[in-house]
């Protein structure tokens, strides 16, 4: 597995990355096994967030041993001050390590959510002190609004960036667009999640993966694939796999086809093909 420069971090990263969500509500000896797999495998950089429930308590027993050798992700949603250094507190202990490689503002939405972190007491403070303290090294974010980061764009120079370059999205809408152009402007790290869901969950759906709150593309190896080469495309030096050990093994067996044979006008074609049949159940 050739590992991708993570924008201007200085990190060279796996282009497939290990989320923690995989472990969640798994025993210790099933997150143990998923992550001996993933380093045997190749894969160095795992991301986790308190807000997927107990992966952190998995997950922090299981990478204790290979901790040296990659690099650790997490997040906060919290946006005070001091609810953000409590959380990130939490995570280092729950996580078994001193610091993390890249720490994160997650799942930022509204305007109203950018002010009370960039604001008096806001958990940017947290992060520019955790930062000075060496308790992280690169300071990113995730969105879910491409308006809302481009936004957190301006207010700070972000190294990394976690951010939705779906398919279906950015074929209807243009959705990704302007910040894969800001991203690749700055030099930032880019990671592409989303890349294997088509559309969401319907009502009354059998949620096959629970796990995830949107639909994985499960039974289509060939919109899968161009889904992963699409967000490759778009800047992403890793993609992120849906939060289950399924997905993360075809992410695996299919990456290294993915990165020799880029998106083509055939893929594109067959992407816009499939993105109108979803056109009225995007994600976003």
């Amino acid at each position: 597995m050739v590992l991708q420069r993570f924008g201007r971090t200085g990190l060279m990263i796996s282009p497939v990355i290990f989320g923690g969500i995989i472990n969640m509500n798994e025993t210790l000896e099933n997150a143990q096994y998923y992550v001996d797999y993933a380093i045997a495998a190749g894969i160095n950089y795992f991301d986790v967030a308190p807000s997927y429930g107990d992966a952190e308590s998995r997950l922090g027993p299981a990478l204790r041993k290979y901790r040296s050798d990659v690099f650790l992700a997490c997040k906060t949603t919290q946006r005070s001050a001091a609810g953000a250094k409590k959380e990130l507190l939490d995570s280092l202990k729950l996580l078994q390590t001193d610091h993390f490689d890249v720490y994160q503002m997650h799942a930022l939405t509204t305007r109203e959510e950018l002010d009370q972190t960039f604001g008096p007491d806001g958990a940017f403070e947290v992060f520019q002190w955790a930062k000075k303290e060496g308790l992280i090294r690169n300071i990113g974010f995730s969105a879910h609004s491409e308006e809302i980061a481009l936004q957190a764009c301006g207010l700070y120079d972000f190294d990394t960036v976690l951010f939705p370059m779906n398919w279906a999205l950015g074929i209807q809408t243009g959705w990704g667009d302007r910040i894969a152009e800001e991203v690749k402007k700055t030099d930032k790290g880019l990671l592409s999640m989303k890349t294997l869901v088509s559309r969401k969950w319907r009502a009354g759906e059998p949620k096959v993966y629970p796990k995830s709150w949107c639909r994985p593309v499960y039974d289509n190896d060939r919109l899968a694939i161009a889904g992963m080469k699409y967000g490759l495309a778009k800047g992403g030096a890793a993609l992120v796999p849906p939060g289950n050990f399924e997905h993360f093994l075809f992410m695996l067996k299919h990456i290294d086809e993915c990165l020799a044979n880029p998106l083509t006008d055939e893929d594109l074609a067959y992407l816009k093909e499939e993105a109108a049949k979803v056109k009225d159940e995007l994600i976003f």
